[in-house]
């Protein structure tokens, strides 16, 4: 089984650690040509309740050929510029709502896979990285391409895996939950688990998702059960995690909110749907990357 795992984030470096533990023959992607050299030469480093383990695949700058399966976990901004080889099947694992549309763009919707991950993990330095949570990993066919064999090489590396007929639908369900997780946390400079203790941002995360909801709705997508208490359940589990939009605010670097927040007022716009706190959110978070 051969796997490329494109961006060495903190969910990046934790996949392709993980696969390369597991046996597959996998290669980390970067598009940094000195960072990959760094990478290359001292390996990623997971750490974990369990202890710390390091794991040395391959780092190159583009995506080689011949792979069996080619996981994007880059961020939403990055996803339009990336080439892809022909005929290798594309699994994004991307937070936020409109990375399926950009690839299917890039290499057509019968080589796309779409899913989502709850696995929680941050970075604590370049090619370190802390396993805060195991959770489960979700994926399906957005058109035609068969799920099954990239679920296998995802369960070679130890991951929950689930095969899903519905994958946009788990896509804005995560969605709708980052949107009220994520840019508080980035905001209030707290772990996840924080938001259930102070009253007032436990109460406008809850607005969030609402909100975000109403939006999926236009689209066609209804949820079986709350995703407030979804929402509120995911914090409880990770209450030690840093969100990745966190991460991005702290080290001065863009994040993912127009992938959230701006997707979902933009959808909304286009629906006619007001979305007020997710527009003041999506400002809020806008000037913190302006500072």
């Amino acid at each position: 089984m051969k796997a490329a795992v494109v961006g060495p984030g903190a969910l990046g470096c934790l996949f392709a650690a993980r696969l390369a533990e597991g046996g597959v023959n996998v290669t980390l992607v970067d598009y940094k040509p000195d960072r990959a050299k760094r990478l290359q030469a001292k390996g990623v480093v997971v750490e974990s309740a369990a202890g710390s383990t390091t794991a040395k695949p391959p780092v190159t700058v583009g995506i080689p050929p011949r792979q069996d399966l080619i996981i994007v976990l880059v961020k939403s901004h990055a996803t339009a510029a990336l080439e892809f080889p022909p005929e290798t099947p594309v699994l994004s694992l991307q937070n936020g709502l409109g990375n399926i549309e950009a690839l299917c763009s890039s290499v057509g919707s019968a080589r796309v896979l779409a899913g989502v991950t709850s696995e929680a993990a941050h970075e604590l330095e370049e090619g370190r990285v802390r396993h805060a949570a195991a959770s489960l990993t979700t994926i399906g066919s957005w058109t035609s391409c068969p799920p099954n064999h990239a679920a296998e090489i995802l369960r070679k590396g130890g991951f929950a895996v689930e095969i899903t007929d519905a994958p946009g639908q788990t896509i804005w369900e995560k969605a709708s939950i980052n949107a009220g997780i994520n840019p508080l946390t980035a905001l209030l400079d707290v772990p996840n688990g924080k938001l259930l203790d102070i009253r007032e941002a436990r109460e406008l995360m809850r607005d969030l998702v609402v909100e975000a909801t109403k939006v999926a709705a236009t689209e066609g997508y209804r949820f079986g059960a709350s995703l407030v208490e979804k929402a509120e359940e995911t914090c409880r589990e990770s209450a030690e995690n840093i969100s990745s939009m966190l991460q991005d605010v702290r080290k001065r670097k863009r994040t993912e909110i127009d992938a959230l927040s701006g997707e979902i007022m933009r959808r909304g716009q286009i629906a006619a749907l007001p979305t007020p706190r997710t527009r003041m959110i999506w400002q809020l978070v806008k000037g913190l990357e302006q500072r």
